[in-house]
């Protein structure tokens, strides 16, 4: 597991104007977000005495939307008004499970600025996601083109590659618009999935087929492409987009979001 823990009391707060931290209330924040039940089971019993939150999830993908319904979460959807940069450093890049951490807190973090700068008061929890294949070290992002596309399914033919989704939680206390305390907690949950031996008629077919152009890797297991692959380990969830089963086990606070 790769988690990352952060007490933002102070530093992330002071990039809001007019904004202090208090850091008090972020101990408490975060000691939520860090003492969790070992099963999702007695998440949701320790959720009933928990501060009920507004959730947010920034991202647009309809996936992640349906996995975090399916999950008993309650939450509107917000995305930034200005899109999040996702070009990575070459040195970021060559360490994909910390690229995608790095991309879902910078997708959480645009809109925690926005949230802020509207004077929010009240307890909110604002989750980031990113997903990403990776083969051989190789990130393979969203195809650009149909012969991206191609591209990609060719490389990933035969072989064994890893999904990585980061999530990255941040939790927000306001009790007034210039008292705020932030925590985040970055996770990456890792799967692999194996595709068969491809044809380049089967790739020409699925790629005719349009669910490839928004997705990492330019395939959907969850669609046409589950025909692509011969099998897969570890969480189907987090293959599609978002751990939903690992976030509220972690994150039981979810399951009392108002």
């Amino acid at each position: 597991m790769t988690d990352q823990m952060t007490d933002q009391p102070g530093e992330q707060a002071a990039d809001q104007p007019g904004e202090q931290a208090t850091s008090q209330t972020a101990s408490q924040v975060t000691d939520q977000a860090t003492d969790q039940p070992g099963s999702q089971a007695e998440g949701a019993s320790a959720a009933e005495g928990a501060p009920a939150f507004e959730v947010i999830l920034a991202s647009g993908s309809p996936r992640r939307r349906e996995l975090l319904e399916q999950a008993g979460v309650a939450f509107t959807v917000r995305t930034p008004v200005t899109p999040v940069d996702e070009s990575l450093e070459p040195d970021l890049a060559a360490q994909p499970e910390e690229a995608c951490k790095k991309l879902a807190e910078r997708k959480a973090g645009a809109v925690i600025q926005e949230v802020l700068a509207e004077d929010y008061t009240g307890m909110l929890i604002v989750l980031g996601a990113d997903t990403m294949v990776v083969k051989d070290g190789q990130i393979f992002g969203k195809p650009r083109s149909l012969s991206d596309g191609k591209h990609m399914l060719r490389a990933l033919s035969g072989a064994t590659h890893e999904v990585i989704t980061a999530v990255s939680v941040w939790m927000v206390a306001a009790p007034e618009a210039e008292k705020v305390s932030l925590g985040f907690r970055t996770f990456a949950d890792v799967s692999r999935v194996t595709f068969r031996d491809l044809t380049d008629e089967e790739i020409a077919d699925y790629l005719r087929c349009g669910e490839s152009f928004d997705k990492a890797g330019a395939y959907a297991i969850q669609g046409a492409g589950a025909a692509l692959v011969e099998r897969y380990e570890g969480a189907l969830d987090t293959i599609i987009g978002l751990p939903a089963a690992r976030l509220v086990r972690e994150f039981p606070d979810l399951l009392a979001a108002r």
